[in-house]
Parts: C-alpha cells; sequence; structure tokens
C-alpha cells in the first residue's frame, strides 16, 4: 500500500498572478470547470499531458516560508486516517490537523518526513468522491 503525489503545492502571495505566470510558461492548463480566478487563494493548472497539477496557495504571511514548495498526497488504498497511523508509525511528525476544515468528512493533515521536509495527506480517492457526493 502506497500513497501518490496529487499535486505539487506552492506557498506563495497572489496566486492567481503567479498561476497564470506559470501556466504560461509551461503551456499548462486550467480546469475549465474551476477556473481560477483574480482573488482566489487557491489556484491549479495542470499539464495536458501528463495531468501533473501545480497548486498555489496564498499566505497571509508577510515574509514566505522557507519551504515554499511542499507535496500534497493521496492514499492508494488505505483511508486518509489510516495512512496518517501508517506514516507516524514510520518516522513522519504531526505538524498540524485541518480534518474538518470545511465540514465533516473534509480536510487533510501536514506532516513532516524525517528531516523536517512538510507534506500534506489528502483524503483518498473514495473518499474525496465520497466528499464531493455529499456536498452537491
Amino acid at each position: 500500500m502506497t500513497i501518490f503525489i496529487s499535486h505539487t503545492s506552492i506557498d506563495c502571495h497572489d496566486a492567481f498572478t503567479l498561476s497564470e505566470w506559470w501556466r504560461t510558461a509551461l503551456g499548462y492548463d486550467m480546469d475549465t470547470e474551476d477556473p481560477n480566478l483574480p482573488g482566489h487563494e487557491e489556484c491549479a493548472i495542470h499539464d495536458p499531458v501528463s495531468g501533473h497539477t501545480l497548486l498555489f496557495l496564498e499566505v497571509p504571511d508577510a515574509e514566505l516560508p522557507a519551504k515554499r514548495i511542499h507535496f500534497d498526497v493521496r492514499p492508494r488504498e488505505r483511508s486518509q486516517e489510516d495512512e496518517v497511523v501508517w506514516l507516524q508509525e514510520h518516522g513522519a511528525q504531526l505538524v498540524a490537523d485541518h480534518r474538518g476544515i470545511h465540514g465533516p468528512g473534509s480536510g487533510w493533515v501536514t506532516l513532516a518526513d524525517p528531516e523536517g521536509n512538510q507534506f500534506c495527506v489528502l483524503l483518498s480517492p473514495d473518499e474525496r468522491t465520497a466528499f464531493l457526493a455529499a456536498t452537491t
């Protein structure tokens, strides 16, 4: 059982402007069903060939953190909870728990690997599908 990288997240001050710059530079697309707009705090762009996703996240801090790029991962087979437990049993440290931030069944958990590199554990694909079905 493993996790997979859902997307690479980049902390920034202006998610829309930076996503547009990288979208043009890389030839990526935005999701036409959820387009990026000025003022959005989260803006994603996708490689039309590989599907790789960059997610630009606005942070309120005047000074951006030294580690501005991190992975967001999804469990392949386990639930988010089971994956977090497994990762902690194998040396990951809890940084912050944001489960339920957008209502029951939502959110993520921020962990750090043994060298302190942070990453976020998202809902599994099945959990994400169930959450989206319950909220629409």
